[in-house]
């Protein structure tokens, strides 16, 4: 399977797992030794976790009032902050995923967010997806995902209400006419 690197999975509706269930996952590397994602569609209500954010950033406390939403990224090293965003914000540290999208874990990124980049520009997870080597490859075998390619427009702007809808719709059907179950033709 070529690299998924800087596509989208779209979970199937049979997925009902808690973390995965109707979620949109970007693909921030893909090989044959395994994977690695963010949710981008899953903002947190929780007030435990949105303060586990401000506690892994500590100065994260005024972006938070200029962008509200953390996303959870995934179950994957949850205790760990992530900021997805446009290529142009770029530290020591900063891994390139594309010509749409890099990743920044330092704590400086907050300092550089701060200044005048739009929210519009970044999500702030915690946590990320992670998939051991042939595990993903199963998954989708299974039925699990479809796979759709994606812009930064879509991921920045898409409201996360919509975003699972919108990339099941982009393949021309509705997400009610998927099957229930996984498989293969």
């Amino acid at each position: 399977m070529n690299s998924l690197k800087n596509r989208i999975l779209i979970a199937m509706p049979h997925m009902t797992d808690p973390y995965f269930g109707k979620s949109v996952v970007l693909m921030c590397d893909h090989s044959k030794e395994g994977a690695m994602g963010l949710v981008v569609n899953r903002p947190i209500s929780d007030p435990d976790l949105r303060k586990l954010f401000s506690e892994v950033y500590p100065d994260g406390k005024r972006i938070l009032k200029k962008n509200p939403s953390v996303y959870f990224g995934g179950p994957v090293m949850i205790e760990r902050g992530i900021v997805l965003h446009t290529p142009e914000i770029s530290l020591n540290g900063t891994i390139s995923v594309s010509d749409d999208f890099a990743l920044t874990a330092h704590k400086e990124i907050i300092e550089s967010l701060d200044k005048d980049i739009p929210a519009s520009n970044y999500k702030l997870a915690i946590g990320h997806a992670g998939w051991t080597g042939g595990q993903l490859e199963s998954e989708i075998e299974n039925g699990d995902w479809l796979i759709q390619d994606t812009t930064g427009d879509f991921i920045f702007n898409t409201p996360d209400e919509l975003m699972w809808n919108q990339a099941a719709l982009s393949f021309g059907i509705s997400p009610s006419e998927f099957s229930g179950h996984g498989g293969l033709a």
